[in-house]
């Protein structure tokens, strides 16, 4: 009994603790500030392992196909280079003011699975910027925009613009 008496003990200053913590103001939410490095290592690794665990229903379709991602240079141009930024071209505004800065995605390509980029995509993550285009975009609006990041890596900014302008008309996006 003494132990359930300090568990519940324990509890309750932990939440008192919190509490105060939260109504202080002591933390600073400012997007001009970075985290420290225990805050990015925890927002990191759960972000990491909540992804992870929530892949294993993915497939992705074949991303080699021309076509797709011709349609997929359309919709990333329209969608994602506010934020991301595309080869050739400097940081947006926008860009500049995020915090946690939006990903270089020729890396990502490189570092991360499509299903992973899938999901970040088509889901969106709390508290960094990025949106969820799947409340927008069906799953096959969305894919063809992963088939594109896997050549992103290979393209600068001439090589960028030449599929964009090879593109005309493809994807949901197409102007």
């Amino acid at each position: 009994m003494n132990i359930l008496k300090s568990v519940l003990a324990i509890m309750l200053v932990f939440g008192i603790a919190v509490i105060g913590f939260a109504y202080s103001g002591i933390f600073n939410v400012a997007a001009t500030q970075s985290h420290d490095p225990v805050s990015s290592w925890l927002l990191e690794t759960t972000r990491e392992r909540s992804i992870e665990a929530r892949l294993s229903d993915i497939q992705a379709p074949d991303l080699s196909d021309e076509k797709l991602r011709l349609a997929g240079i359309n919709d990333f141009d329209s969608m994602c280079t506010e934020c991301h930024t595309a080869p050739g071209r400097p940081p947006s505004s926008l860009a500049k003011g995020l915090n946690p800065p939006a990903p270089d995605l020729a890396e990502a390509a490189l570092e991360e699975s499509a299903e992973m980029l899938f999901w970040v995509t088509r889901n969106g993550i709390r508290m960094t910027g990025m949106p969820s285009w799947g409340v927008t975009h069906d799953d096959d609006d969305i894919w063809p925009v992963i088939a594109f990041l896997q050549v992103l890596p290979d393209l600068d900014g001439y090589s960028y613009q030449e599929m964009l302008e090879s593109a005309e008309g493809e994807g949901h996006h197409a102007e």
